[in-house]
């Protein structure tokens, strides 16, 4: 792997690759240079030139953002877990994306001390079976929100309740606290692994619903990111995903997001 990410960290920016070198766990760094070359490789087939001039920039609340020189408005985000680095791009909408791996422990203390009351509520009314999984639902689905909104843990996860309704997309309500509007939200949900739950919000016009596609390709190989044409496949290990939200552009197009 030490070649192929070499090959992903010339395309990061100065600042970039400094704030690799600050990081101390190698798989730390494996992640942080192949998802900042995931996202340069992105946006530079959508707006055009080399990846590496194109100019990111982190808000207060520390989410990577393009530059306000940028005349082309693009939405993105990025989140990973264990191997897996996703990407969530979209036009000029907000857009969230979270990655977790699902794993029983501790979530039903978790849901109670962050978790809005009817959250609670259902996990209650869930078997030991089923818990894990509807406890990363709402977990991915609140990331994702707070994500897009772009304001990190200034919106309290417990202000905000979600309402699972397969096979019926999630749906989202607010607590009087914050000013928000839930028919301009739109969520979807995936396995990209059968070990991995993903969750992305975006905001959209009201009443519109909008095209939420998956691609799944192998991050060893930076030309898969370059050539959305080569064979797709769910490797074991290090891997990448694509969530293009709304993009008339369907070249990384190689399957539909469940919405349930």
């Amino acid at each position: 792997m030490r070649a192929e990410l070499e090959r992903y960290r010339r395309l990061l920016s100065d600042d970039e690759v400094a704030r690799e070198g600050r990081l101390h766990l190698d798989a730390d760094k494996e992640r942080f240079v192949i998802g900042r070359a995931l996202v340069r490789l992105q946006l530079s087939r959508l707006l055009g030139g080399d990846p590496r001039e194109l100019p990111l920039v982190t808000n207060p609340y520390g989410r990577p953002e393009l530059a306000s020189s940028v005349r082309t408005p693009i939405g993105f985000n990025v989140s990973h877990a264990d191997d897996l680095v996703v990407c969530a791009i979209t036009g000029t909408l907000d857009v969230g994306v979270d990655v977790e791996r699902v794993e029983p422990r501790r979530t039903y203390g978790l849901a109670h001390r962050f978790f809005a009351a009817r959250e609670v509520a259902d996990l209650q009314r869930r078997d030991e079976a089923e818990r894990a999984r509807v406890f990363f639902d709402y977990w991915t689905l609140k990331e994702a929100y707070i994500k897009a909104r772009g304001l990190g843990l200034a919106l309290p996860l417990d202000a905000f309740a979600f309402t699972l309704r397969p096979p019926h997309p999630p749906t989202i309500s607010f607590d009087p606290s914050i000013d928000d509007d839930p028919d301009t939200w739109q969520f979807a949900q995936a396995w990209p692994t059968e070990r991995h739950r993903l969750a992305v919000a975006v905001r959209r016009p009201p009443g519109r619903d909008l095209d939420v596609l998956l691609q799944l390709t192998a991050a060893r190989s930076p030309c898969a990111l370059l050539r959305p044409d080569l064979e797709l496949r769910r490797p074991t290990c290090a891997h990448a995903a694509v969530v293009e939200v709304d993009l008339t552009d369907r070249a990384l197009v190689a399957g539909e997001v469940d919405r349930a």
